[in-house]
């Protein structure tokens, strides 16, 4: 007992001794620590640099088996081309003088005008040519480009936030960029110039050198004068050039962090914005470049938006959450204000949110109208000016895609898909809650915005006369933009001014409204989305709000099959989600009774915190073709009629629509326009079908054909080198 007595009197002894002098411890603990930190940073820098004087010591010849390094590689210089956007001449004078500046170097060189390059073709290629790409470029009235260079930075503006061209799309091509604008417009100075840069950066290219801004205000030119400004720029252009030319130095890295360019192993000091106090003009060659990982500033690509109306934004969102607050408590404190009431303020704060919504939206190629509505130019209109091919509408039903207007009147929805390709940047709701704007003031708007877009294609290398004046003139409205358009309450009025221009209308609803459906007047064609079918299923990839979706869902269906003119029903097939539900779509099919079924694989539409959806789930166009044709089996009544492989989507038609043996999927725009009229002055009581404006679809757009759904008036067209993060349309 003494023996054990004096063991645990040790041990109590060294314990105290050791609580006594704890902070001791903890200290040469973080000493040790340290040290160990100090020892292996030094141990791998000296590694570093005994591994760059070897390869100095080789010489890039005597490396990997006679091929250069990649680094001596990206070094070589194969030639400069100078791409200029003007408005008065300045920039194409500028141009001239550094490619005379670069021929003294014996370097080839080409200056381009940017109003007679297509960068859709041409700058791709450039990311493998070992070229240089200097971009001068002006900025014109209310921060806009110059006429010459409008299409060119429209293009790169779109492919930066689009989610279909992949983030590498540019990665290779080395580039500098030389603004030109006026520091007393404060607001819009040098504008272009710095979302260029920003929009190359995006896309994977990489800077030879800080973005640099000529000041046409000779008071606060760093220079004295835009001449000066640029004469010292090209100075520091032609000996990064020289260095580049004798592998000494590297391009921009673009990892710079808070403002700091790291490249070439040194820090260049980059000042803020005009808008955050400091002169820009003051340090040319040195700005805010927005440098983040790609994956931070694109946020998902779509949601990408200027670090100059961030603070509009936030202030935005700020004030709604304010006013809901002031709301609550004037509501639970029985305070009682002329107009404090909680449901007003319910309503400012959804405006609010909305508006700060719509500001995401602006910067990913939207045309916003109003408080609740957008248009918005669809790819498939710029490749049908070009003679690229039209959509799969094109090929199922007929429409000039070149001639549709992509649009909706409610940027709202009452789903959050997990396919959504808005990455739910839109608002969502089960109610209207936002202040209306007038049918006629909206169709106005959107069809003046749709002209505004089609007219910057005039002049664009590729784009058909004769199709962009047809374009000016929508012919069709795709009412299927984003959101859900039959939650606008006054639907049926715009898709009455519609018809009344001799437009066509393709509306779009995710079955939820089935009341609006009954209620909605005559359309051209009415989709609903089907996008599963059970109720567990469609919880999981719709993810509705309302809590009755499935009852929803299904009288939604019911309501489709009482519409006497053409239904489609629009499944999406994501797979391991939906692929293996082959019976429960047939029952939903006999419920609905639509017309065609659209059977189409998911696009996607990148990485969002909103998806976990990834390439893995976008069937192939095998895969697809294999669904269809069992589920084809299962429906009698249906058969499959067309087929558009660019969009990876198989349309099913009701046999009725197939006479003597030859289908009639297309629609005969001109009787349907008859027929409406008709309705209209009988005031409802002549209906009409879906038969009566049929016509006969053409033989390379049937299931089967040669041509798999292109047409070939069109000449498809195959990027070279470069593969697109693309599926669907």
């Amino acid at each position: 007992l003494d023996v054990s007595m004096d063991t645990w009197s040790y041990f109590h002894t060294c314990l105290v001794s050791i609580w006594l002098h704890r902070f001791y411890i903890y200290a040469a603990v973080a000493f040790g620590i340290s040290l160990w930190i100090v020892i292996q940073f030094t141990t791998t820098r000296t590694k570093r640099k005994v591994s760059e004087d070897l390869l100095q010591e080789l010489g890039a010849d005597k490396l990997g088996n006679g091929c250069a390094p990649p680094q001596a590689q990206e070094a070589h210089v194969a030639g400069v081309k100078i791409f200029y956007g003007s408005q008065t001449g300045t920039a194409k004078r500028f141009a001239k003088a550094l490619a005379e500046a670069v021929t003294s170097l014996d370097l080839p060189v080409e200056v381009i005008n940017m109003g007679d390059y297509d960068p859709e073709d041409g700058l791709a290629e450039e990311a493998s040519s070992r070229n240089i790409c200097v971009f001068l470029v002006a900025t014109y009235t209310e921060g806009q480009p110059p006429e010459s260079a409008a299409w060119f930075c429209k293009w790169l503006e779109e492919a930066a936030s689009d989610f279909r061209v992949g983030k590498s799309f540019l990665q290779g091509l080395r580039y500098a960029v030389f603004g030109l604008g006026n520091s007393a417009y404060v607001d819009h100075y040098n504008a272009v110039g710095r979302r260029m840069d920003r929009w190359l950066w995006m896309l994977s290219a990489s800077r030879i050198m800080t973005r640099a801004e000529g000041d046409c205000n000779v008071a606060q030119s760093k220079h004295g004068s835009i001449e000066a400004d640029f004469e010292a720029w090209k100075a520091k252009f032609l000996t990064q050039l020289q260095a580049l030319c004798k592998g000494e130095k590297k391009p921009c890295s673009g990892k710079c962090k808070k403002g700091k360019c790291k490249s070439s192993g040194k820090q260049s000091k980059e000042s803020s914005d005009h808008e955050h106090g400091t002169s820009e003009h003051e340090n040319t060659e040195a700005e805010e470049l927005f440098e983040t990982s790609s994956e931070e500033e694109a946020g998902g690509t779509d949601s990408v938006i200027d670090v100059e109306d961030l603070g509009n934004v936030m202030g935005h969102m700020k004030k709604a959450k304010v006013l809901l607050l002031e709301g609550v408590w004037h509501a639970l404190h029985g305070v009682n204000h002329p107009g404090c009431h909680l449901g007003s303020f319910v309503c400012q704060f959804f405006q609010a949110k909305l508006n700060c919504l719509m500001i995401f939206a602006l910067f990913s190629g939207y045309k916003l109208i109003g408080s609740h509505s957008g248009v918005k130019l669809c790819r498939w209109t710029k490749s049908m000016l070009r003679g690229r091919g039209g959509c799969y509408k094109h090929t199922f039903y007929g429409i000039e895609s070149h001639r549709c207007m992509e649009a909706t009147p409610s940027l709202a929805c009452a789903n959050k898909c997990v396919f959504c390709w808005r990455h739910h940047t839109n608002p969502v709701g089960t109610e209207w809650r936002w202040k209306m704007d007038q049918p006629e003031v909206i169709l106005q708007e959107a069809i003046e915005n749709h002209q505004n877009m089609i007219k910057q294609f005039k002049g664009v290398s590729g784009v058909k006369a004769a199709r962009l004046e047809e374009a000016l003139a929508v012919k069709h409205c795709a009412l299927s933009l984003v959101g859900e358009p039959i939650m606008y309450p006054h639907i049926n009025c715009f898709v009455r001014l519609l018809h009344q221009r001799g437009i066509s209308t393709f509306l779009v609803t995710n079955a939820q409204f089935p009341e609006e459906i009954r209620r909605l007047e005559p359309v051209t064609q009415l989709y609903v989305s089907v996008d599963a079918s059970t109720k567990e299923s469609l919880r999981r990839i719709d993810r509705p709000l309302f809590k009755d979706f499935w009852q929803r869902f299904l009288d939604s269906l019911k309501a489709l099959a009482e519409k006497q003119q053409r239904t489609v029903y629009r499944l999406t097939l994501v797979k391991a989600w939906n692929v293996d539900e082959l019976k429960a779509y047939a029952d939903l099919i006999s419920l609905g009774k639509p017309d065609f079924i659209e059977v189409k694989g998911v696009t996607y539409c990148g990485e969002s915190s909103a998806s976990s959806l990834t390439m893995a789930n976008v069937p192939w166009h095998g895969e697809v073709v294999s669904f269809v044709q069992e589920l084809a089996r299962l429906l009698p009544e249906y058969g499959i009629a067309c087929e558009h492989e660019h969009s990876n989507c198989l349309l099913l038609a009701h046999s009725k629509f197939q006479v003597d043996g030859e289908w009639r999927t297309w629609i005969d725009y001109g009787r349907f326009q008859e027929l409406v009229r008709e309705h209209e002055r009988s005031g409802g009581s002549r209906t009409f079908t879906a038969a009566e404006y049929a016509a006969r679809t053409p033989p390379w757009a049937l299931f089967g054909a040669r041509e798999r759904g292109f047409d070939p008036l069109d000449v498809r067209f195959q990027r070279k080198n470069k593969a697109r993060d693309i599926s669907g349309c």
